[in-house]
């Protein structure tokens, strides 16, 4: 009976160090990978997002691609934030401008330029003068002739009496 008693205790110790090293190794992977994903996030922080010079969109190691923008480069910016896309402006001429980002955010730059087009489209439109605006302009000038015109008839019946 007491050998029986010996072994059983035997076995519950070789049980509890066999779980305690489980445990351990458990613990070593859990710490591996906490460390692992502590490590990616902390290098994500270090990318720059958004608005940036070229030769940081160039040092994120993927392929880019590029639109040409004639006009306001600032009202893209405040669209491609809203997208939270990144990007880059390399000035080309007065008004010109050719934009750099990655070429994973294709879907993003699609959606942003297609908004960005929409203002422009928008903004020349209120350019335009009002119809009636030019309608009031127009009476004016008549009416400004037609005085002209009555000045110079009473200056010739002047001249003729």
């Amino acid at each position: 009976m007491i050998k029986l008693q010996e072994q059983i205790e035997r076995e519950s110790v070789a049980i509890t160090l066999k779980a305690a090293k489980l445990t351990a190794q458990g613990l070593a992977k859990l710490l591996k990978v906490a460390a692992g994903w502590i490590v990616k996030k902390h290098n994500e922080a270090q990318r720059p997002h958004g608005k940036q010079s070229i030769k940081k969109l160039m040092n994120h190691n993927v392929p880019t691609s590029t639109i040409p923008i004639d006009g306001d480069a600032g009202l893209f910016e405040k669209v491609a934030r809203k997208w939270n896309v990144d990007y880059a402006f390399h000035k080309t001429g007065k008004d010109k401008y050719l934009l750099l980002f990655k070429s994973g955010q294709g879907d993003a730059i699609t959606a942003a330029f297609l908004e960005y087009s929409a203002l422009v489209m928008k903004r020349a439109k209120d350019k335009r003068p009002r119809i009636m605006d030019e309608f009031k302009k127009g009476k004016e000038r008549a009416e400004r002739e037609n005085q002209k015109h009555k000045e110079r008839s009473r200056k010739r019946e002047a001249t003729r009496e």
